[in-house]
């Protein structure tokens, strides 16, 4: 995996590199008991402060993602629940957006169910 640092992206680095690796465990890129870089090592690459990627690290373990094994490192934790959680927010925030937009367009709530009914029959969901 590589963490991808944007100066512009209106994010502090610490939040840039804690979303990089929970998208990388949530699509399956990190794997339950995989070994993240060590904090020094991840910071020289990035070439960031230390204490920034103790933070990520930090908030990641804070919420469930990955684990730390003393003398060993970080490893990835697979909370089923927390991941389940993860995607029923995005989910909700995403359709409040796909609200926002059909009530722009008009479109009626019965039009959007409909729409979505189609496509998770589509999806076979």
């Amino acid at each position: 995996m590589r963490v991808i640092i944007s100066n512009s992206a209106g994010l502090p680095i610490y939040t840039q590199i804690k979303n990089q690796i929970k998208d990388a465990v949530l699509t399956g890129e990190f794997k339950e008991g995989d070994a993240l870089p060590s904090i020094r090592k991840l910071a020289a690459e990035l070439r960031v402060s230390v204490i920034t990627t103790t933070k990520a690290y930090s908030e990641l373990e804070d919420e469930g993602f990955i684990s730390a094994v003393q003398g060993k490192g970080y490893f990835v934790t697979l909370n089923k629940e927390r991941i389940r959680e993860e995607y029923l927010y995005k989910i909700e925030h995403q359709l409040l957006e796909a609200i926002e937009f059909a009530k722009a367009a008009g479109i009626t709530r019965e039009e959007l169910l409909e729409t979505m009914s189609f496509l998770m029959r589509e999806e076979d969901l």
